[in-house]
């Protein structure tokens, strides 16, 4: 008697199938990935903006203009225009403190379309602050200033 040994086209077909449908289920998630990295890009800009605010806002009290809803604060160059002690939500504001956001190969500012300073990838429209940006809007007395990320659209 010769016994013969590997798999049959039957268990084949069926091993196939199975990868298949592995495959279709996992393959939004991959196909995905590029939207998930602007969203991260996106916090990141978020995080740079309340870092560079943080900083100004410290020069700011230091200079004891964090309490005047416009001044400016100087560095020897430069001059960042503040509200109550956080960069203005404009070029001469957050543009200048945020280092790297001046560079139109890499970001696109523009205003808002609910106030503020929207900024989106370069390879984008000009941004409204309706689909994938960052929303920057001026401090308030006695607060921060209100930074969004808007995911929709990535």
């Amino acid at each position: 008697m010769n016994k013969q040994s590997g798999f049959t086209l039957i268990e084949l077909v069926v091993v196939i199938v199975i990868l298949g449908i592995l495959a279709v289920t996992a393959a939004p998630r991959f196909l995905n990935l590029q939207s998930d990295a602007r969203v991260s890009a996106l916090q990141g800009m978020k995080g740079a903006m309340a870092g560079a605010g943080s900083i100004v806002y410290g020069k700011a009290a230091i200079n004891g203009v964090e309490t005047e809803q416009n001044s400016g604060i100087s560095n020897g160059v430069t001059t960042i225009t503040t509200s109550y002690g956080y960069p203005t939500e404009d070029e001469t504001g957050i543009v200048l403190a945020v280092q790297g956001l001046e560079d139109q190969t890499e970001w696109r500012y523009a205003g808002a379309a609910s106030g503020g300073l929207a900024v989106t990838f370069a390879d984008r429209d000009a941004p409204d602050g309706t689909e994938c940006s960052v929303v920057y809007q001026n401090a308030e007395e006695f607060s921060t200033p209100k930074i969004t990320v808007v995911e929709t659209g990535c």
